[in-house]
């Protein structure tokens, strides 16, 4: 049975795609996830949209089967990559997901299940989850910052997420804070993403090992914040660059768009409180203090179906064409 089913409500589905998994969701307009089903992306091995088909009819199927003639008002995706916001296609996207660049996901995916389809970078739709579950219920400004594999941000403005000319907008991991830093992939130096992601912080703490002539492990991040959490030196170094580089670089979403929160997930948010103590105590070293009175600086809503329930809001959040334009159901 599906969980909270209610035969005169519209369903959005979510899907959130990744590098590894693609998740699909039935989610309602209260951000609610009522089933799901989960695929292993392949990437690399075959074509990302058709795996996102394969996890959406595997959805509308075990829903049909349940309860025939459910509505569903539209699909909304959540993904890896940069995003032409326009024609819902990927612009840009990194080798963890090879030959999706230039995949036209929108199009794909409305000619398949002749629904409206809308399609945004996987930390634009992570905000709306603030907006509605999170720490911004009812904040009309606030920035979201995803500390991943790489560095990702969403800037939400007078209640709105702003796009840009073409939806690229938001890309705050690769905002420098250090002019003459280390070359970033990006094309610049000293970006935020080199000293505040995960990969950088295993990278960053690697290098001080074989410095200091020290064993080398096949450390990641989380094991890196292990040992700052018990005091090691080494550790301690990369992670207070890591906290020095947060500070300077929120001191300057801060001053140029007047936020009223901050939020910062993933991976290395789980950190906790002790990341948290030292951002804010950065951010409050660098930021004028008109600019920072009453700016809260928060964790990320959690769960794994934050990116999918995110995904699925863009139908109400940006609203579609009714159903009697399209077949109802799925091909």
């Amino acid at each position: 049975m599906l969980k909270d089913y209610d035969p005169l409500m519209e369903y959005a589905v979510g899907v959130d795609i990744g590098g590894t998994k693609i998740n699909a969701g039935l989610v309602t307009p209260q951000g609610d996830v009522v089933h799901t089903v989960s695929l292993s992306t392949m990437a690399g091995f075959t074509k990302t949209v058709d795996r996102a088909i394969q996890a959406i009819q595997k959805l509308m199927s075990e829903v049909n089967a349940m309860h025939a003639g459910i509505q569903f008002k539209g699909i909304g995706v959540g993904t890896a990559g940069q995003i032409d916001w326009e024609s819902g296609s990927i612009r840009a996207a990194s080798e963890l997901i090879p030959g999706y660049a230039g995949t036209a996901l929108k199009a794909w995916l409305q000619n398949q299940f002749q629904l409206p389809v809308i399609v945004d970078n996987d930390v634009n739709v992570l905000a709306l989850t603030e907006k509605y579950l999170g720490s911004c219920i009812g904040v009309e400004d606030f920035i979201c910052l995803a500390l991943g594999t790489g560095v990702g941000g969403a800037i939400i403005v007078e209640g709105r997420l702003v796009h840009g000319s073409w939806g690229g907008a938001g890309e705050l991991g690769h905002m420098s804070v250090d002019f003459n830093g280390p070359a970033c992939v990006c094309g610049g130096r000293g970006c935020l993403e080199h000293y505040a992601s995960g990969t950088s912080i295993a990278r960053r703490m690697q290098e001080k090992l074989t410095t200091h002539s020290l064993p080398l492990y096949n450390l990641d991040s989380r094991e890196v914040i292990t040992r700052w959490r018990s005091g090691e030196p080494l550790a301690t170094e990369v992670m207070e660059d890591t906290t020095a580089a947060l500070g300077s670089a929120i001191a300057s979403f801060i001053h140029i768009f007047n936020p009223k929160v901050i939020v910062i997930g993933g991976g290395v948010a789980e950190a906790g409180e002790l990341l948290f103590e030292g951002i804010r105590r950065e951010v409050g070293r660098r930021t004028m203090p008109a600019m920072l009175d009453k700016v809260r600086i928060e964790a990320a809503y959690r769960g794994n179906s934050c990116g999918m329930i995110g995904a699925a809001l863009q139908v109400w959040e940006y609203g579609v064409p009714s159903l009697s334009s399209y077949n109802k159901g799925f091909i």
